[in-house]
């Protein structure tokens, strides 16, 4: 190798290695920010993995996909009155390159769980996307609502038309057309929000906030036992 291919490579090694200590750096102040804001907030802090939510909220989409899921950094406890869970979500999926070769992908994401007093039917509010159109196309029809500026935005599916009805009233369609980053779900005795990203501890602070101003739009007659 000549001397101008060596330096090449060296420099590419010092730079793979520069990469990953500044990602081990900024993951470890991040967790250092996690654990301040769980400490603030009154919640738990765990930075290790854990399988035990995976696998008791596995019944919510956006936890079921892929292998190998697990949580970390989850901050999880009492929040103003709620029990709540907010953790970074890892999950693994598989593809073949044109060489036969298997190749692993990691995915990572923010989720945010608050529990719920009582079980629901399945409910889930996305944006509308290239993905909920060519679903559609399929026949997964989403519902419609009065309102043609949430229909447009919005993607709303749930087997109980009822129950999607009820959720999506005028007040919760005006908040959520005022905040439409959120993709929210529904299910069982949880109210869960994904993010495609993992978030900042202040962005993490403000989706708690956004995560119970949403369950307090929910109707309390949904919570009358019959």
């Amino acid at each position: 190798m000549s001397g101008g291919g060596i330096f090449i490579l060296v420099l590419f090694v010092a730079a793979i290695i520069a990469a990953a200590i500044y990602s081990a750096v900024a993951a470890r102040k991040r967790r250092e920010e996690l654990f301040a804001l769980a400490a603030r907030l009154g919640l738990n802090f765990r930075a290790e993995k854990d399988h035990s939510l995976a696998a008791q909220f596995g019944f919510l989409d956006k936890l079921a996909q892929g292998s190998n899921r697990y949580a970390f950094n989850v901050l999880s406890g009492q929040y103003r009155g709620h029990t709540v869970h907010a953790f970074d979500y890892h999950f693994e999926t598989h593809s073949t390159d044109s060489k036969g070769r298997r190749q692993t992908h990691h995915h990572y994401f923010s989720f945010f769980l608050l529990l719920l007093p009582m079980s629901f039917p399945e409910l889930r509010i996305m944006r509308e996307g290239m993905l909920s159109k060519i679903a559609q196309a399929f026949g997964f029809d989403d519902i419609d609502f009065e309102s043609a500026e949430f229909s447009r935005t919005f993607c709303v599916r749930s087997k109980d038309k009822r129950f999607a009805y009820d959720v999506c009233h005028p007040q919760m369609m005006e908040y959520l057309l005022a905040n439409r980053d959120l993709n929210l779900e529904i299910e069982a005795n949880a109210l869960a929000l994904a993010f495609p990203s993992r978030l900042s501890a202040p962005q993490i602070e403000f989706n708690l906030q956004r995560l119970l101003e949403v369950r307090a739009r929910m109707p309390e007659y949904l919570f009358v036992k019959v």
